[in-house]
């Protein structure tokens, strides 16, 4: 059994989803000591007990330490990922509503079925749009394009929006399986911005709510002399909701960038939000910004040749991961602190 130290780096719960997804795609028994050790509420929340939940749906896995709160966690697959129809609902976890982060239970459970022979259809219910993880419109707009070019096929569907603290929210995800290895990514330079792309959506508020935003992020775009086609759009959801995804387009890579309304915060200032952190990046002429730099490393891990992409930012959330995939085996992963280039040398799984 592979011994994994929760505490290590960053210490969150990114060592869990990698390590749930390697043990998923190879059938190594492992065991997570320390989990989310370094957060203010350590051990397992809701969004990662869903996450170990359909982890070991998927691959029929034998389960010991999965409770909210739990620090410890053993995970013995019996098999590697199955295709199949699932669904996976935050609430049914422990039997309360939540708006526990649907999109890292996407992300724990996508690369496995899409190395599964077979097509899969997962439903996700909880939390689609909710602080510190990825919301769907992202995940939708960027990381899926992405790894499409590396060959997981995959497509989403919001079908009602959940924000926090509510929740309730659901996706349709349909991949379509394959026996064959993915192919490798180079993003080492990003080319012209082409464009700005995205959506800025409002649930239970009135319609001129995600107007504000589109016109507020399109004018400082244009300030910028950025080209823009952002859309507003109300959405279906059972609560009172906002936000806004940016997709930077540029001639060999995709950015995104997000921020979520609150109450007291004018649509303004959360278009505002979203242009600054896309302005910023495009100021470091990388391809890859800091929350994809960590999202990449386990699919091109799993690549047939060696991957390499330049950064933004070396951040601990991604040297952690590079640290947890190493663990497996299953590929060397070099980090240039002064090119920031990050290279991917798999070694194939056993």
């Amino acid at each position: 059994m592979l011994q994994i130290d929760g505490s290590y780096g960053e210490g969150g719960g990114q060592i869990l989803r990698t390590s749930l997804s390697l043990a998923a795609i190879t059938g190594q028994p492992i065991a997570i000591a320390n989990i989310r050790a370094n957060r203010s509420k350590p051990g397992l929340a809701i969004q990662h007990l869903t996450a170990v939940r359909a982890a070991a749906a998927i691959c029929q896995a034998q389960v010991k330490g999965d409770a909210v709160g739990s620090m410890q966690l053993e995970f013995i697959p019996t098999c590697r990922a199955i295709a199949g129809s699932y669904i996976f609902d935050v609430a049914q976890t422990t039997g309360a509503g939540s708006a526990g982060a649907i999109m890292l239970v996407l992300q724990t459970i996508l690369l496995p079925l899409a190395l599964a022979k077979g097509n899969s259809v997962v439903t996700l219910k909880g939390g689609t749009h909710v602080p510190w993880s990825p919301p769907a419109t992202y995940i939708e707009l960027v990381y899926l394009p992405i790894l499409l070019q590396m060959g997981v096929q995959a497509q989403m569907q919001v079908k009602s929006w959940g924000w926090y603290p509510q929740g309730n929210g659901e996706v349709e995800l349909i991949i379509s399986g394959q026996s064959t290895p993915l192919k490798s990514l180079h993003l080492v330079e990003r080319g012209n911005l082409q464009a700005v792309k995205g959506l800025a959506v409002a649930t239970q508020l009135p319609a001129h709510i995600p107007q504000r935003m589109v016109s507020r992020a399109e004018n400082l775009l244009r300030e910028a002399k950025i080209k823009t086609d952002i859309q507003p759009g109300k959405m279906r959801g059972i609560a009172p909701g906002a936000g806004i995804t940016l997709v930077a387009e540029y001639e060999h890579s995709l950015a995104g960038f997000s921020a979520l309304g609150k109450l007291g915060l004018a649509a303004e200032k959360v278009a505002e939000m979203a242009v600054e952190e896309l302005l910023a990046f495009d100021s470091t002429g990388a391809p890859v910004e800091e929350h994809l730099a960590d999202q990449l490393l386990l699919p091109a891990a799993l690549a047939t040749a060696a991957s390499e992409y330049r950064v933004a930012e070396v951040s601990t959330h991604l040297t952690t991961n590079a640290w947890v995939i190493e663990q497996f085996g299953i590929a060397k992963i070099a980090i240039a602190p002064d090119t920031k280039i990050v290279t991917i040398s798999p070694t194939g799984i056993s």
